[in-house]
């Protein structure tokens, strides 16, 4: 199995530089890619989305959402975003960096922001928007046998490379499953 330490990957986000976009025609927002070391693995968060969320209902996401104006940056969006969304409190995360800037098919201009926290932990998700958490070992995400064809057939994106996720009864596809594997792909490359 592949270790990855938290000082490793911490040390290959910093030194990532991160493609941006700036166009104002898209809606800002930011998610947390929080990963919780768990002995020689570590687990990343997911939700479930409800059906009462207003874009991407039912879908698998990172805790996150738009940017509010009362936000000073992108990383707190991220941050409160994944407090309202999972109870994941803002001192019990480290942030190690961002990942490069990805849009959405629903016009949203997303910066993932990576971070560590103390696993395990006691989410408390906040169930107008997530119907469930998951908690999924980085290991499982690099094993082949969990790269599976995208549940939306042809309207997956076109693009090499592009890998959607099993885990359980659930899939992990679209822009979360890219960010997934940029980041997979920067800090452990097959």
């Amino acid at each position: 199995m592949l270790t990855l330490s938290i000082a490793h990957v911490e040390q290959v986000v910093r030194a990532h530089v991160p493609k941006p976009v700036t166009d104002p025609a898209y809606t800002r927002a930011a998610v947390l890619l929080a990963l919780g070391p768990d002995g020689d693995d570590h687990r990343v968060i997911f939700t479930v989305r409800t059906s009462h969320v207003e874009h991407h209902k039912g879908e698998i996401s990172f805790p996150g959402g738009a940017h509010d104006p009362e936000d000073s940056d992108l990383a707190a969006t991220a941050l409160r975003e994944s407090f309202e969304e999972v109870g994941l409190r803002q001192q019990d995360v480290r942030l190690l960096g961002r990942l490069d800037d990805f849009v959405t098919m629903s016009k949203f201009a997303v910066t993932p922001f990576v971070g560590v926290f103390p696993y395990p932990y006691a989410f408390k998700p906040f169930e107008t928007e997530v119907a469930e958490i998951l908690q999924v070992p980085v290991s499982h995400l690099l094993d082949p046998r969990n790269h599976v064809p995208d549940p939306r057939g042809n309207r997956g994106p076109d693009r090499p490379g592009y890998i959607c996720y099993q885990f359980g009864s659930h899939v992990i596809y679209g822009a979360t499953a890219i960010m997934m594997k940029r980041f997979l792909d920067l800090v452990a490359p097959q």
